[in-house]
């Protein structure tokens, strides 16, 4: 009979052979037989317990190391392109080994996120641990999930935050990473439904305490994936990089271009100057100035810093924080036009004539010192006549001459007739602890309007130039509005006496006459919000298909390389476009010019999908202590399951759900958008004036629930004015009664159907 091997003979004998790790496998190694074979399943459980070896299902396996095939994770390339994975099976107490792949001609393209099935191979060169090469591609990233942890006895659940989700996730005790009751946090579905019926989970990050202030843009921070910390290969190429210096600029250090930023301003990355234009063929005109950030010049194509606001795609701006595309150095330091500093710029010089319209312009590279970092109230405040002791000598030479080359340009805007949305912003004001202090509009002066229209003509510049010496680059696209959605809102202007001009090609102008003649009206806010609802979703493209709200054929982004990559690549553009170095647009930028559109219109929608959600939660948080108060509104939206609300005070959306509508049935018609009572013949439409209960507030959620108490100062019938049953579907939800006005609803239900039969008969002549 042999001996029974030491533990040591074992661990050594599983290291060498990974793929042959089951208790019989050994035993049949060590020739052990019988008995022998009991005493070999108590050493083996001894490892276990000593941490050596770690069981998993009938094997043992050394946890220091990973098994032969495993499960990995792809991370985003390296700056030489390397391709690095993240090993899903490592339990080792010390840090997870890094993992090369090694790609064949054969393999298919893997991107980050990417869950691959590999094979490991062992390796010992310097940093690296493993070398993988691939087997097959068996999904992407599991589902990430943000939600509220409830303990357990056998681990617990997350509950979905998302505002009208109930879903909810298992999740196993070795899988909560700590997590209390209560808790915020983030996590990864691992697989289909478990115990209890629910999809399982394992918790990823513990994020924190969803009640405090400070956790509400947390939230959808980690709910949408932004990232919100930088590695450290980026953080330590930031922090490695100098001042730009004068050579290879001009140096425009002499030109008074000041900087107007709201006043709580992170960054400051455009500064603007004008003055009158001195040639005689050109009376009455104006010379501009718009000098932006040399973002380019610290971001080159292919290094961390580049990657990662790659990756970013912009930053996300939140009542409480800013999540910027790049490190502070350079968004709050190198790329920022501070007053005094000199900051190296990309710069536009723009002549136009005494009605606005450009007759020239050029770009240069430079380095410039802005003389005064002024706010937009400081700067209007000085045209008005109430300068401060900062901006009183600025007056005559540097605000007076700005603003008279923005009333030119306002001449060729109304001539240009852009969409002229008069939609206020309302602004979330917070106290020193996180806490909503209240909610403003905010303010819009002309030094706001001014600053855009310079920026507007900048932009146009760029996209000009760039076309002039065809040289690639990223269009800013907003094409015009679909049929369907067009028909919607001529529908919506009828409802509302009003009339759209049908039967020619659309132009801005058109809207423009709708909004004008709705200013004043009640239906003013209807028609602003709907015609907002009709456009198309601007996004980038390399291609120029115009842009339809500004009423431009021309137009790329320029103006904001610290916080869109799209602008980044329009500065390379410009740099190789006029020979300015060697840190402009690279082939690379080129070849992947399309998937940086694609890829950076998505980051945009993100980010505001996550602002709008920080947004909602702030304001249920501001109303959280007015449950059971009556508010004002206009009906801003009508579905199938209820109706919803913009509350006059906050601009707050909330829910009035069918059931809290009233005691009948209502009938809903999505050609017209209307809700129609059954038993009274009540109709609920698009920007109606409500009095509404509040009456169930969500602040983890964003969620605001309703009860309609009247609906244009009157109370609503069957509600909690009138407690009188009806017959025959007098219940919320319930079916339509048989004493109700008929003829209203057939009359209602027959308007309804020739409005659809009209749209669709024109659709089929417009193909």
């Amino acid at each position: 009979m042999k001996e029974l091997p030491s533990k040591a003979q074992i661990l050594d004998w599983i290291a060498d052979n990974p793929t042959l790790s089951a208790k019989r496998d050994i035993a049949k190694a060590f020739g052990l037989k019988g008995a022998q074979r009991i005493d070999l399943k108590r050493v083996l459980k001894e490892l276990e317990a000593e941490g050596h070896l770690e069981k998993r299902r009938k094997t043992y396996r050394d946890p220091d190391r990973l098994p032969p095939v495993s499960v990995l994770e792809v991370k985003a390339p390296s700056r030489d392109g390397d391709l690095f994975a993240k090993p899903l099976e490592w339990h080792g107490d010390g840090a997870e080994p890094v993992v090369l792949i090694i790609p064949r001609d054969s393999d298919p393209a893997l991107g980050k996120g990417d869950r691959i099935l590999a094979r490991l191979t062992q390796v010992n060169d310097g940093e690296i641990g493993y070398e993988a090469r691939l087997i097959r591609r068996i999904g992407a990233s599991p589902k990430r999930i943000v939600g509220i942890f409830r303990k357990g006895s056998e681990g617990g659940r997350i509950v979905a935050i998302d505002k009208g989700a109930d879903a909810e996730w298992s999740v196993a005790a070795d899988a909560t990473a700590g997590a209390k009751e209560g808790e915020l946090v983030e996590a990864e579905q691992i697989g289909p439904r478990g115990r209890m019926g629910l999809p399982r989970a394992r918790i990823t990050e513990r994020v924190g305490d969803p009640s405090e202030p400070k956790a509400v843009s947390l939230i959808a921070i980690h709910q949408h994936g932004i990232a919100d910390d930088f590695p450290e290969e980026v953080l330590a190429e930031a922090d490695a990089m100098k001042p730009a210096g004068l050579m290879g600029r001009e140096d425009l250090r002499e030109l008074p271009l000041i900087t107007i930023d709201p006043v709580d301003a992170r960054d400051r990355d455009d500064a603007c100057f004008a003055q009158p234009d001195t040639d005689p063929a050109n009376e009455g005109g104006h010379v501009i100035w718009v000098a932006i950030a040399d973002v380019a010049h610290y971001v080159h194509t292919g290094s961390a810093l580049d990657q990662e606001a790659w990756r970013r795609g912009n930053s996300s701006y939140f009542p409480d924080r800013v999540v910027p595309m790049l490190p502070d150095r350079l968004s709050g330091d190198l790329c920022s036009l501070h007053e005094g500093v000199p900051r190296a710029c990309v710069a536009v010089r723009m002549v136009i004539d005494a009605h606005g319209d450009k007759k020239s312009h050029s770009f240069h590279r430079g380095l410039m010192r802005s003389p005064a970092a002024l706010n937009y109230r400081q700067a209007q405040s000085a045209f008005d006549g109430n300068p401060d002791e900062k901006t009183a000598p600025l007056v005559e030479d540097v605000i007076k001459p700005i603003f008279a080359a923005f009333h030119a340009l306002q001449s060729a805007r109304h001539c240009r007739q852009p969409l002229d949305l008069d939609l206020p912003e309302r602004k979330i004001v917070l106290a020193e602890d996180g806490t909503v202090e209240s909610v403003n509009f905010a303010e819009r002066l002309d030094a706001h309007r001014l600053i855009e229209e310079f920026m507007v003509l900048a932009n146009v510049c760029a996209a000009e130039t760039l076309i002039a010496k065809k040289t690639p680059l990223l269009f800013r696209v907003h094409e015009e509005p679909p049929p369907e959605k067009l028909d919607a809102l001529r529908e919506t202007a009828q409802a509302s006496g009003l009339t759209l001009a049908k039967g020619q090609v659309l132009k801005t102008a058109h809207l423009n006459r709708l909004l004008h003649d709705a200013a004043g009206l009640d239906e003013a806010e209807l028609i602003n919000i709907s015609t907002l609802r009709a456009m198309t979703q601007a996004y980038y493209s390399p291609q120029n298909f115009g842009h339809f709200g500004l009423a431009l054929t021309h137009y790329a982004h320029f103006t904001s390389p610290i916080r869109r990559y799209s602008d980044l690549i329009v500065h390379r553009a410009l740099i190789s476009a006029h020979g300015w170095g060697t840190d402009g647009l690279t082939e690379r930028d080129i070849e992947r010019l399309e998937a940086t559109a694609e890829h950076i219109s998505q980051t945009e929608r993100r980010s505001m999908t996550a602002e709008r959600d920080t947004t909602d939660r702030y304001l249920a948080a501001f109303l959280s202590d007015r449950v059971g108060a009556e508010l004002g509104g206009r009906i801003s939206g009508i579905a199938r399951f209820g109706v919803f609300v913009k509350l006059d005070e906050t601009g707050a959306d909330g829910l009035i759900p069918m059931r809290n509508l009233g005691r009948e049935y209502f009938h809903y018609d999505q050609a017209s958008q209307t809700l129609m009572g059954a038993d009274t013949g009540v109709e609920i439409g698009l920007g109606q004036r409500v009095t509404v209960k509040l009456v169930d507030v969500a602040p983890v959620t964003g969620g605001i629930g309703l009860e309609l108490i009247k609906l244009e100062d009157r109370e609503m019938p069957g509600g909690r004015g009138d407690d009188r049953r009806r017959g025959g579907g007098g219940r919320r939800g319930g079916k339509p009664g048989k004493g109700g006005p008929k003829r209203k609803l057939d009359k209602a239900r027959k308007k309804s159907a020739k409005t659809r039969a009209k749209v669709s008969r024109s659709r089929q002549a417009k193909r």
